[in-house]
């Protein structure tokens, strides 16, 4: 698993720098410090080791279990903003997830987290948090759409190093078409949630 997570590392932080189509076995294989032997161990291509990345992408760590399931939501789009300027794997997989020749051979992550989030919605609605028109599937697209386009528009902004408040900003401006508004005034979107996510995961057991 040591050396699964260092190929892995090396991977996201070649793709970062040269792209899927400038990054090579023999680079990641150098920044990992190991032999192609190992590499080829686990990872039989330059296609897997991408697929590797972008599975790591989808994750909910750190979010823990929320009286209200759309806070679960709101924390799991924090979390992740948090995160993402902080964690070459999470990066990479964003970069790898929009690259068209990357999506001709690989799986990107998009499904399984509108999966996800969909599952989150759906019991949300099923205690009443949502407004009634909110479909939980096409909810959960609109999301996790919305969350990628922020995140990659702030990349290449002058003003949009801080991924985490402008996704509080989305979420304030979706969560009311989404939300009843009993649970709506309830909703912790403030720029530093998902910092105490994080951090919360940290100091977990």
């Amino acid at each position: 698993m040591r050396t699964r997570r260092r190929l892995l590392d090396a991977a996201a932080s070649t793709f970062l720098e040269h792209g899927y189509e400038g990054a090579s076995i023999g680079e990641i294989t150098h920044r990992a410090g190991l032999t192609r032997g190992a590499v080829y161990f686990h990872f039989a291509s330059k296609e897997e080791l991408a697929q590797g990345v972008l599975d790591e992408a989808v994750t909910t760590e750190g979010v823990r279990p929320q009286i209200l399931k759309l806070q679960e939501v709101v924390d799991a789009a924090m979390a992740l903003a948090y995160r993402l300027p902080r964690e070459p794997v999470l990066a990479a997989a964003l970069r790898l997830a929009v690259d068209n020749g990357v999506r001709r051979s690989v799986r990107t992550a998009w499904p399984e987290w509108i999966e996800l989030l969909t599952g989150i919605l759906e019991d949300a609605k099923c205690r009443g948090e949502t407004l009634p028109h909110v479909d939980a599937g096409r909810t959960a697209r609109l999301v996790m759409s919305s969350w990628t386009g922020v995140a990659l528009v702030l990349d290449g902004v002058p003003d949009g190093n801080d991924l985490e408040h402008h996704i509080g900003t989305l979420l304030d401006h979706l969560l009311p078409s989404i939300a009843v508004p009993a649970v709506l005034a309830r909703l912790d979107t403030e720029a530093g949630r998902g910092a105490r996510v994080a951090a919360a995961a940290q100091e977990a057991p």
